[in-house]
């Protein structure tokens, strides 16, 4: 909703001032359609031509989460914690009873209780192979600890591949704008023996496209660039809780405490309640007893 008041605001404020310092939209209407043929057009092929197919459609769900924001709400951060405390008291417990649920998580009663954390991939694999990892006696936890950094710097690069991908068509805007305003241009001194009139709003047509490639760029595509990068960086923040409480394990902390080095480096706005999470965790307890 909040971009779509963002695209509501730039619309009325430029727009509305050209109009009201005196302009007309009548050229500008006239030109529209040829001009976005010409610098939307180049702007996807170009788009197109510099990203495989992987790309491309995942650009696609990533602009749509654009106006969706971030897949992670509160909810699930307290989710995960709870999920996790179940995992890592299970693994204190009784060693041998987790590995049914990191081995098939699919089919996990523990799992099953988080149906959308279940849902991602991602994160069922983070958790499942590190856990998995630590159950093998690494000669150092700092190794394990090691790789999932490594996992999770690679995971967030490529989950930017295509916000940098946008913003690659952004910086390029302008200049097709520029490409198309030429050809407006040309196309004005074929007519150059056309009365000023006439002249007057064919060069007025052929800046409508370094107005429109501009425009677009700073306007539109480059904001949807830059929001693509802020909701990978929030959703990362996700895995980066997973980091915390798996990390500690690792180092043989008691659940607990292992849960609150989680919840306590979770960005505030999404971080769960103390009291809440405190209670939550006591019912699972009292559930696994």
């Amino acid at each position: 909703m909040i971009a779509i008041v963002g695209i509501l605001i730039v619309l009325v404020m430029v727009f509305g001032g050209y109009l009201g310092s005196g302009g007309t939209m009548g050229i500008i209407l006239k030109a529209l359609p040829f001009e976005m043929v010409m610098i939307g057009g180049a702007a996807t092929g170009a788009f197109v031509l510099g990203n495989d197919l992987s790309t491309i459609k995942t650009t696609g769900r990533d602009i749509a989460r654009v106006f969706k924001g971030p897949k992670w709400q509160p909810a699930d951060y307290r989710d995960i914690l709870c999920l996790l405390f179940e995992l890592i008291w299970l693994a204190r417990q009784n060693p041998v009873a987790v590995e049914e649920h990191i081995e098939a998580p699919e089919s996990s009663a523990i799992f099953g209780r988080y149906p959308k954390i279940q849902a991602d991939h991602d994160v069922v694999d983070l958790i499942c192979d590190t856990m998995r990892a630590a159950s093998m006696n690494y000669d150092d936890p700092h190794q394990v600890e090691d790789v999932l950094d490594k996992r999770l710097v690679a995971q967030k690069h490529h989950a930017l591949h295509s916000s940098h991908a946008v913003q690659v068509v952004a910086d390029a805007l302008p200049a097709l704008g520029i490409v198309a305003a030429v050809l407006g241009i040309i196309k004005t001194m074929g007519a150059i023996d056309q009365p000023p009139d006439i002249l007057g709003k064919m060069i007025g047509g052929a800046l409508t496209g370094t107005f429109l490639g501009v425009f677009l760029a700073y306007g539109f595509v480059g904001p949807i660039a830059g929001r693509m990068r802020a909701i990978v960086e929030e959703d990362d923040h996700f895995h980066q809780l997973i980091r915390e409480v798996l990390i500690a394990n690792l180092h043989a902390h008691p659940a607990n405490i292992c849960i609150e080095v989680g919840r306590q480096n979770t960005p505030h706005h999404q971080r769960p309640d103390f009291s809440d999470l405190e209670s939550a965790l006591r019912d699972l307890k009292k559930n696994a007893a």
